[in-house]
C-alpha cells in the first residue's frame, strides 16, 4: 500500500514560488500570442449575443462576419474622429511649441534665482541631456517601429481570432466539458455562464461609463473655453479605463493645454473639472455600472492593475480587473480555492470576528 508524504511547509513554499515565478515569466516572454488572444476571447464574448440573434436569421458563418464587419466599423469611425482631431491639432503644434518654450525659459528663470544656479549652467545641462536623447534617438525609433509593426500584426490578427473561436465555439466548449468528470459538469457549467454574463455586462458597463465620462469632459473643457475639447475629452475617457493610473494622465494632458494656450487660471478650472467628474465617476458611475458587475476590492486592483503593467503593457492594465474577476468567479466554485475567492472579494467581515472564533476552536 502506498502511503502519502507530507511535505515540509518550506519545501511547499518553494514549490509555489519556483510555480509563481514560472507562470509570470512565461505569461512575460508570450505577451504577443497571450494578450491578443485573450482580447479576442473577450471582444468574440461581448459579440456572441449579436451572432446568436443573427444566425436565427442567416447562416452562422455569415452571421459571425456580419458581427465582426459591425464591430470593426464602429471602432473604424471612433479612430477617423480621433485621427481628424488630431490633425487638426498638429496644426498647431508650432504656436503651441512657441508658448511652451516660454514657459520653460520662466520656470529656468525661477529654478536660477530660487537655487542660485546661473541659467547659463541649467541651459548647459540640459543641452546635455538632450544630446543624450539624440544619441539615444536611434534605438528608440527602433522600438517604436517595432511596436507599430507588432500592433498592425495584432490588429490584423485579432479579428481572425474573434471569427475562429465564434466558428469553434462548440468545439471549444466540449473540449472544456472533456476535461472535467461528468460530476464536475454542473460546476463548469455555472462558471461558463457566470464568466460569460459577467465579461458581457463588464464591458457594456464600462463603454457606457466611457461614453458619460467623455461627455462630461467634454462639455466642461468647452464652458471652460480649452481648445480641443472634445479630443481631450474623449482622449481622457479612454485613459479612464485604465484603473487609478489612466486617471492622472487624463487630468495632466487637458491641464498641459490650458496652461499652454491660456492661463494658470484655466488650468485649475480645469483640474477642479476633472476631479469632479472622477468624484462622480467614482461614488456613482463605477458602483452603479461597472463595479456592481465585478466584485474585486481596492486594494486587490491596484495590485492586479501594477503586475499587468509590468507583464504586459498598457493592455496588461486593461485586462488585470476582467481577468482578475473570472479568477474570483472560479475561486467561488472550487472548495479549497474559496479563501482566495473570500481575499480577491470586497466583501468586509466584521473586524476580528473570524479571528476570535478561530481563537476559541482552537483553545479548546
Amino acid at each position: 500500500m502506498k502511503t502519502s508524504v507530507e511535505l515540509p511547509f518550506y519545501l511547499k513554499c518553494a514549490q509555489i514560488t519556483i510555480g509563481l515565478v514560472a507562470f509570470f515569466y512565461i505569461l512575460y516572454i508570450g505577451h504577443d500570442i497571450i494578450v491578443p488572444l485573450i482580447f479576442s476571447t473577450i471582444l468574440a464574448i461581448l459579440l456572441n449575443p449579436v451572432v446568436n440573434f443573427l444566425s436565427r436569421k442567416v447562416n452562422r458563418v455569415i452571421s459571425i462576419f456580419l458581427a465582426i464587419i459591425f464591430a470593426v466599423l464602429i471602432l473604424a469611425g471612433l479612430f477617423y474622429f480621433i485621427g481628424s482631431q488630431m490633425a487638426m491639432f498638429s496644426e498647431s503644434f508650432p504656436l503651441l511649441k512657441q508658448k511652451f518654450n516660454g514657459y520653460f525659459a520662466d520656470i529656468v528663470s525661477w529654478v536660477s534665482q530660487k537655487f542660485n544656479v546661473s541659467t547659463p549652467k541649467i541651459k548647459a545641462w540640459i543641452a546635455e541631456r538632450k544630446n543624450q536623447g539624440l544619441e539615444n534617438g536611434s534605438v528608440v525609433i527602433g522600438q517604436t517601429l517595432v511596436s507599430v509593426t507588432g500592433a498592425m500584426v495584432v490588429v490584423l490578427l485579432v479579428p481572425v481570432y474573434i471569427f475562429l473561436i465564434l466558428f469553434y465555439k462548440p468545439l471549444l466548449l466540449d473540449f472544456i466539458a472533456m476535461c472535467f468528470s461528468s460530476s464536475k459538469h454542473e460546476t463548469v457549467k455555472e462558471v461558463l455562464q457566470e464568466t460569460r454574463r459577467l465579461i458581457q455586462s463588464y464591458l457594456v458597463g464600462l463603454l457606457l461609463e466611457m461614453a458619460i465620462v467623455a461627455v462630461l469632459n467634454s462639455v466642461g473643457l468647452l464652458i471652460i473655453g480649452v481648445d480641443y475639447a472634445i479630443l481631450l475629452g474623449i482622449v481622457g475617457a479612454i485613459l479612464n479605463l485604465i484603473p487609478y493610473i489612466g486617471g492622472v494622465v487624463a487630468i495632466a494632458l487637458p491641464m498641459i493645454m490650458a496652461l499652454t494656450t491660456q492661463s494658470l487660471g484655466a488650468a485649475i478650472a480645469v483640474l477642479i473639472l476633472y476631479l469632479v467628474v472622477q468624484l462622480v465617476d467614482n461614488n456613482f458611475l463605477v458602483p452603479k455600472i461597472v463595479a456592481s458587475k465585478v466584485k474585486i476590492n481596492a486594494l486587490i486592483s491596484i495590485i492586479v492593475v501594477l503586475i499587468g503593467g509590468a507583464i504586459w503593457g498598457v493592455g496588461g492594465m486593461f485586462l488585470s480587473i476582467p481577468l482578475t474577476a473570472i479568477i474570483k468567479v472560479i475561486c467561488d466554485r472550487v472548495e479549497p480555492l474559496k479563501p482566495l475567492g473570500f481575499l480577491l472579494g470586497d466583501t468586509m467581515p466584521e473586524i476580528g470576528k473570524n479571528i476570535l472564533s478561530f481563537r476559541k476552536l482552537t483553545s479548546s
